[in-house]
């Protein structure tokens, strides 16, 4: 009788790792697991479908990164909770991604920047309070958000274009 309820449980969780794993997928476009494919592919170095230290470390050095600390690869893979293979790997880009509010959301926030509904704010606002509330970016990180934001000649941002590179990607990229 003990074992036939360990055969149900071990189903069960079966079943429901199962169902975490498909779930990842149904998270992302065809193209973007795609994507992620390729990348899993390239950082696993010795192909055995399992991402190790050492997977990271040659991948690192192909970038040109050699000294990198041990300690912040083990930090990278404990993230995975286990060996990290394709399916986890896609589950933590999943749960990194859908850190971001849902888009009309992002829209309604930069509308307290609007009061007049233009649809822009200007850049030199917007820097301003990146840099100093919340979670205070970096003259590098406003720089690299202002690269791919849609941006007109008199520094306007079009903030509703910009939240749909927030939550869908940056269009340039797909082509």
């Amino acid at each position: 009788m003990a074992s036939r309820k360990a055969v149900t449980r071990n189903k069960a969780a079966a079943k429901r790792a199962q169902r975490g794993s498909s779930n990842v997928f149904s998270m992302f476009e065809q193209s973007q697991i795609q994507e992620f494919k390729e990348a899993f592919s390239c950082i696993d170095q010795n192909r055995d479908g399992i991402i190790t230290k050492s997977d990271l470390k040659e991948t690192y050095a192909q970038l040109g990164k050699m000294n990198v600390k041990d300690e912040e690869l083990e930090e990278m893979l404990k993230e995975g909770k286990g060996p990290i293979n394709f399916t986890v790997f896609l589950t933590l880009f999943g749960e990194k991604l859908n850190g971001t509010d849902p888009e009309d959301t992002i829209v309604n926030a930069f509308k307290l920047l609007d009061p007049n509904g233009t649809g822009n704010v200007h850049q030199d606002e917007l820097k301003q309070l990146l840099m100093t509330q919340a979670d205070k970016f970096t003259a590098e990180e406003v720089e690299q958000t202002f690269a791919v934001t849609p941006i007109d000649v008199a520094g306007n941002i079009d903030y509703k274009s910009l939240c749909y590179i927030i939550t869908h990607g940056d269009e340039k990229e797909d082509s």
